[in-house]
């Protein structure tokens, strides 16, 4: 036995989209008992063959289990919507992406009612649950996360980041932040690449060794986030990278190429420029997204 078998529970799980269909399958791997429920019933039938239990209502999946995941795509609150009663009492882990707002107001409707809410930040897709290389971000109810962290665990690597509900969901989307800015800038330099002849995996030897590269000045960026001191060792000041960042955006407009993708960063760089740090590290854009 497994150690995410030690202690096997009755575990629901509202939603079988792609994402609940493998938080659900790796659930019943591990030997706990797994309750379903879906919109649309016929997306259960392969999770029923394997041994999960069907709850024919939202209200009987939140009696059946006295922990209960959401897996939704929206609209939670309307899932839940009239089943107070069957509410109180249960840990509620939220696993649908959201925003902060959001987050805040669910919880503080579910407490209300008697449940103790975790909120859930999934950074993985369906395939890599179970393994290694998923990773899911929890913040709410420091006991809810105690009680039912060895289940949890089934899923991927478990960062409790605190009480405040929001934690989750807000570094959910930073970290999905960073990753579409990495696919768009991929996207983009391919798309301007591509304008003078090279394929795709032509130019893929070029462009992943480079980003693998400029990714070791983070902890550096990092540092002078922390401390303010956009000025200190700078290496490439923001006054001639802006001078790049107008040549790319003017060259992808002469090649035909959307420059959307750049023209905020162009946008940033300018505001921070016209307000006299153009002799400081490109780390101080980020003050111009917070608007100082």
């Amino acid at each position: 036995m497994s150690e995410h078998e030690l202690e096997p529970k009755a575990i629901s799980i509202i939603g079988l989209g792609a994402m609940g269909t493998a938080l659900a399958s790796i659930l019943i791997d591990t030997g706990n008992t797994v309750t379903v429920w879906n919109r649309t019933s016929a997306r259960a039938e392969a999770l029923l063959a394997r041994g999960a239990r069907r709850a024919a209502t939202v209200a009987e999946a939140l009696a059946t289990s006295d922990v209960v995941n959401l897996c939704l795509y929206a609209a939670v609150d309307a899932t839940l919507a009239g089943h107070g009663a069957a509410i109180t009492g249960k840990t509620i882990v939220n696993l649908t992406n959201g925003r902060p707002d959001e987050v805040r107001a669910l919880s503080t409707a579910l407490g209300s009612q008697g449940a103790r809410y975790l909120d859930g930040g999934i950074m993985a897709t369906p395939p890599m649950i179970g393994t290694p290389h998923a990773f899911i971000l929890y913040s709410g109810s420091a006991d809810a996360f105690e009680d039912a962290k060895e289940q949890l665990a089934a899923f991927g690597q478990s960062h409790y980041l605190g009480e405040d509900p929001v934690l989750a969901a807000v570094s959910d989307l930073a970290l999905l932040s960073a990753m579409y800015g990495l696919f768009g800038g991929y996207l983009h330099a391919t798309a301007l690449a591509g304008s003078v002849g090279f394929t795709a995996k032509e130019f893929l030897p070029l462009v992943e060794p480079w980003l693998a590269a400029m990714m070791t000045a983070l902890p550096d960026y990092a540092e002078r986030i922390d401390s303010g001191d956009h000025a200190r060792d700078v290496m490439s000041n923001l006054q001639m990278q802006s001078v790049a960042i107008s040549n790319i955006v003017a060259a992808s407009h002469s090649l035909g190429i959307d420059p959307a993708f750049m023209e905020p960063i162009e946008r940033l760089a300018k505001k921070r420029l016209a307000a006299g740090f153009g002799s400081d590290e490109a780390s101080g854009i980020i003050e111009a997204m917070r608007g100082k």
